[in-house]
């Protein structure tokens, strides 16, 4: 059981439905590297690592503030970030209402005194794999995400699946 009063590591992301998750697992197959658990694939917008439970309802307040337009993401590429050794999805032209809506979640928790953990510019991505070499794989059909919500996440459980905290659709 988790404990809900002590800090609890956090994170705003996209959360599909377990259809559009169950798609992109196939793409972990055509890479090589641990996969993360296809119950945890998700596209973070801002990682916020480790806050005291106090946090949570302020989170949950920004979310709620949050204007969250209609999105469609089409996952048509795989990329790697070599520091890390991670293969990801991604898309090669983001739309523009998925970076205007992580812009808008940046400054609201700034606004509100949060800290977001940045490595350089936002780069919308699904995580399929760690510890893996460079892929190399040309993807044929794209995979699309279209009922996406925006969640306030817990991750650090005990059975290493990710909880929604909560969550919201435009």
């Amino acid at each position: 059981m988790h404990d809900d009063t002590g800090p609890q590591k956090l994170f705003f992301a996209l959360w599909p439905e377990p259809a559009e998750r169950d798609a992109l697992a196939p793409w972990q197959t055509l890479v090589r590297g641990r996969p993360v658990v296809t119950a945890n694939l998700h596209l973070t917008l801002a990682f916020l690592g480790w806050q005291p439970a106090a946090a949570v309802a302020p989170l949950m307040a920004i979310l709620d503030g949050l204007r969250v337009p209609p999105l469609e993401l089409a996952f048509d590429m795989v990329g790697y970030f070599s520091g890390q050794r991670i293969a990801w999805a991604g898309m090669r032209a983001p739309p523009p209402a998925l970076l205007a809506l992580q812009e808008q979640l940046i400054a609201a928790l700034a606004q509100a005194g949060f800290s977001a953990d940045s490595h350089g510019p936002f780069r919308p991505h699904v995580t399929l794999t760690r510890h893996a070499p460079a892929p190399e794989v040309q993807i044929a059909t794209p995979v699309h995400w279209r009922h996406a919500q925006v969640a306030l996440m817990r991750s650090g459980t005990p059975d290493g699946v990710y909880r929604v905290l909560r969550a919201r659709r435009s």
